[in-house]
């Protein structure tokens, strides 16, 4: 095989399945396999070996492993990270527990705060301080450093975050710092916060370098597993991670900054998405990604997920923010909700069905994977409606358990509430796509969008099961299923760029703008990234782009403004004010007249190209297909089975014409078609709902 066709692998481990695709020239192979929660590795190798025998290709025929997870969000989530400390100047040590001092429920009396990552006991004073400006107040205690060591070998510590005040101007106390630990202990991982978080605002900057130290052991040990046993199995490759800010990155700097991995494997969704978008001509879209344990959701316009700096994790209330551990670091905005196919369903003491968050994952699952599961899931629902085929499901590699899935849904819903086993589990698919379309509406809202224009294109395991009633609730009137939707996480890993992302506080006021300095900073920032990018890409053409968050003295947030790539000078004070003035009228309606503008942050991202399209397109001619059976399917609008045709996917040519209801199978999922919509077969192999008039 030569090195222009040398097969390319994608390997998502979500919640409840690991996902790979592999694309060698055109063609494309998949897998999805069980995840393997106590050692990931083995259920990756699982999957590998199985895609590499049907396509054929020999592990040292592959040129690259793209790699992305949900691992460090379900290590913050479920609190397993490392034990950790934190050391911070003296008198701050409470910062990650009084957060804002601000209340995201006004008015809940008993409202709960996600308790910090590190315990105060291990949150330990340093005698320094550095002002604002990066000059130094008070030097470096060096027997508080000595008193902190002695203290992280006594309560073996396994993790440290150092956070000291305005170190983003001045890092020189954290570098000696974590210089002394690393001498005195060398087997514990330190995180700087002058590294992984270089910006204003403590409590944020704090709480992403105590997340990066949480997750370091863990991620490094997973990685140096993995990487050790794909050697061992012939592969010969450079394995690259997916970050959460949609580009990839090398396993040493995963290593060094895990908290970029957080929502690693939702980004690759976005990413497919944003594939298709393009490849499609379609400028508003909705992606929607449901998987085993949960469902992501993020608009896309012309081809660009929305992306933020922050974002928030284990939120304690699920709409609410605030209510979760801010991480500032560079991520693709999307809600993300407990709201998959494993999500457990039960019946609250007000007598109301309610899914989720929690989810029976892959271990042991839901009842009718015969697991040894015990509570009605989303997809037990499915199966007793009719939508999964439970012979076919996994390509025929799991036989479903209808009896025992109907057996729990009447024992667990349906007996409580005096329902009938069927409109018990509808009672549970209804909650989670309501759940679901409730969270895309407030995204949207929050976002000042609106849903009712855009295409849903919907992906992953339990998605298209679901788009077509999400679509209904949401006003939405075209829905998109891709090819491979089942695993298209793992696909979009294919199409994400080598890049990185390098930000650097620095308070410079427009009025006193010195174009020498920022032309220094870019100059260092684009150094730092070329040699992260180079890792992943040593000899492709690199795009920049630069921008910076800036605000009117005096006010608590700032904008993001694009900002040109070139050599600034003297005059770009001008340009730079007129850049922010349109940002600032775009999203506030007016710029605010004699009122000085000031830069924070400025941010500089290195990206290499992205690999090849989705897929070829195909001439089309319409015809009507023959169905390959009927089965009975449950529909909510009739409140009965109706017998539906069954289409197998891979027989649809493009140009074929459906009408709902109707099912369409496949290896990894099925498309269930609503009675409201019809369905086409498009030139790329999509499936295409699109609302009937009726």
């Amino acid at each position: 095989m030569t090195a222009l066709h040398k097969a390319r692998i994608g390997v998502d481990i979500g919640g409840t399945f690991t996902d790979v695709a592999l694309e060698v020239g055109h063609r494309r192979f998949t897998a999805k396999t069980l995840t393997t929660s106590r050692a990931p590795e083995e259920g990756v190798l699982v999957a590998l070996r199985s895609v590499l025998s049907e396509a054929g290709v020999d592990p040292g025929e592959v040129g690259v492993v793209i790699h992305g997870m949900t691992l460090a969000t379900n290590a913050l989530i479920e609190r397993k990270g490392a034990k950790t400390a934190l050391l911070t100047t003296e008198g701050f040590r409470d910062v990650v527990e009084i957060r804002h001092e601000n209340r995201f429920e006004q008015y809940d009396v008993n409202i709960d705060l996600p308790l910090p990552l590190v315990p105060r006991r291990r949150r330990l004073p340093i005698c320094e301080r550095i002002n604002a400006r990066g000059e130094i107040l008070q030097v470096l205690d060096e027997s508080s450093v000595a008193r902190a060591i002695e203290t992280l070998a006594a309560e073996e510590v396994e993790a440290v975050a150092i956070g000291f005040l305005h170190s983003f101007t001045n890092p020189a106390h954290e570098h000696r710092v974590g210089d002394a630990i690393a001498r005195a202990l060398p087997n514990i991982a330190v995180t700087l916060s002058s590294d992984v978080s270089p910006e204003m605002r403590e409590y944020e900057r704090f709480s992403t370098a105590c997340a990066n130290a949480y997750l370091q052991p863990m991620i490094g040990r997973y990685l140096a597993n993995l990487e050790r046993n794909l050697q061992r199995a012939g592969f010969r490759c450079p394995m690259l991670l997916m970050t959460s800010g949609g580009g990839i990155t090398s396993v040493e700097t995963a290593i060094r900054f895990p908290v970029r991995l957080v929502e690693s494997g939702p980004a690759g969704g976005a990413i497919f998405a944003s594939c298709v978008a393009r490849q499609n001509g379609l400028d508003e879209v909705v992606s929607f990604d449901m998987g085993g344990t949960t469902a992501k959701i993020c608009l896309i316009d012309k081809a660009q997920p929305q992306t933020a700096r922050a974002f928030e994790v284990a939120r304690i209330y699920r709409f609410l923010k605030g209510s979760g551990l801010p991480l500032r670091i560079p991520v693709i905005e999307m809600v993300e909700i407990g709201a998959g196919g494993g999500s457990i369903a039960r019946v609250d003491t007000l007598g109301r069905i309610v899914v989720g968050p929690d989810s029976a994952g892959s271990d042991p699952g839901p009842v009718c994977y015969g697991r040894g599961g015990t509570e009605p899931t989303v997809t037990d629902a499915d199966v007793v409606l009719g939508r999964i085929d439970p012979a076919a499901f996994s390509g025929g590699k799991m036989n479903l358990d209808v009896v025992s899935a109907k057996r729990v849904a009447t024992e667990r819903i349906g007996s409580k509430l005096d329902l009938a086993t069927e409109h018990a589990a509808l009672g549970i698919s209804e909650i989670v796509d309501e759940n679901m379309a409730n969270a895309a509406r407030v995204h949207a809202i929050e976002s000042g969008k609106d849903l009712r224009s855009r295409t849903l294109i919907a992906f992953g395991g339990a998605a298209p099961l679901h788009a077509a009633r999400v679509a209904e609730k949401l006003g939405i009137d075209h829905v998109l299923v891709p090819a491979n939707a089942g695993v298209g996480s793992a696909i979009g890993l294919l199409r994400a760029p080598v890049a990185y992302e390098v930000v650097r506080g620095r308070l410079i006021r427009l009025s006193a703008f010195d174009a020498s300095a920022a032309n220094r900073l870019f100059s260092e920032m684009r150094l730092e990234a070329e040699a992260i990018v180079r890792r992943g890409a040593p000899d492709a053409g690199l795009t920049e782009r630069r921008s910076a968050f800036m605000r009117y003295r005096g006010q608590g947030h700032e904008i993001g403004v694009q900002l040109p790539v070139r050599e600034f000078s003297a005059a770009d004070k001008a340009t730079l004010t007129q850049l922010f003035e349109t940002a600032y009228r775009r999203l506030y309606s007016r710029p605010i007249p004699g009122i000085e503008i000031e830069i924070l942050s400025w941010v500089l991202t290195l990206s290499a190209p992205s690999e090849g399209e989705l897929a070829k397109s195909a001439a089309t001619k319409s015809h009507k297909p023959k169905p390959d059976g009927h089965r009975p399917v449950f529909d909510p609008g009739t409140g009965e089975f109706l017998e539906v045709p069954i289409f197998w996917r891979p027989d649809l040519e493009p140009g074929a014409e459906l009408t709902g209801p109707a099912v369409i199978a496949e290896d990894e999922t099925s498309t269930v078609i609503s009675p409201l919509f019809g369905a086409r077969i498009d030139r790329f192999g999509y499936i295409e709902l699109i609302r009937r008039e009726i």
